[in-house]
């Protein structure tokens, strides 16, 4: 717990704390303990509002709508998963046997859930600041990115712009192949305009694969 600890910048008074926000389900159901899932809970709600506090006090041109948006992008399990990744939480998680028989790695959920679950044990054990210290340095970057990127259009809006300047016209996206096991998935988009297929682009989920078609069909436009 010590490697942890100094990994995410806070020690425990309570290592029973962070303990328990490492608790899968699966292990707390096979030795008969309480799991994560509460500190889950209100580690989502500590999340949301020192998030959107650090956008309101930081990003003032921004617009409500716009402020949602980058809230919404930046606190998701893709976002969460990449500190737990960064932070090796897999080699700290309590996994009951079954979860570990089922996959080669720790599903990203998991990791992304314990995040939050972390979240609040610093909460309750050291407060609101240091749950701030910890969601703001691992956020900081994520947040800036977001805000830059929240007024502009994506790929597909201007695509569908582009192709519609002339007037109304069918446009599809397709999911032609899925390579790669469950847990790290590569999916292929096809995009088509009235039947005409346009572009191919790849990507780690179905929005990202559609995205990326869409950019390339607008470079063979160009």
């Amino acid at each position: 717990m010590k490697n942890l600890e100094e990994k995410i910048g806070y020690i425990f008074t309570d290592k029973q704390l962070l303990n328990k926000a490492l608790t899968h389900t699966s292990y707390a159901y096979e030795n008969k303990v309480e799991s994560n899932e509460k500190l889950e809970f209100l580690g989502d709600s500590i999340l949301e509002f020192v998030s959107s506090m650090y956008l309101f006090e930081n990003y003032p041109n921004l617009k409500e709508g716009e402020m949602t948006k980058v809230r919404a992008t930046v606190v998701c399990e893709e976002s969460l998963y990449k500190i737990a990744k960064r932070l090796n939480f897999s080699d700290f998680l309590n996994l009951g046997k079954s979860e570990k028989m089922s996959t080669n790695e720790v599903r990203p959920a998991i990791l992304a859930d314990s995040v939050e679950a972390v979240i609040a044990g610093i909460y309750l054990d050291g407060g609101l600041e240091e749950a701030k210290k910890f969601i703001i340095k691992n956020l900081k970057q994520e947040i800036e990115k977001a805000s830059q990127n929240v007024g502009q259009k994506d790929y597909k809006t201007v695509l569908q712009e582009k192709l519609q300047e002339h007037g109304e016209v069918k446009i599809e996206y397709t999911i032609i192949n899925e390579t790669g096991p469950d847990h790290d998935k590569t999916f292929e988009a096809e995009v088509k305009c009235n039947n005409k297929k346009l572009a191919t682009g790849k990507g780690k989920n179905k929005k990202h694969a559609e995205m990326e078609a869409a950019k390339r069909a607008l470079e063979n436009l160009k």
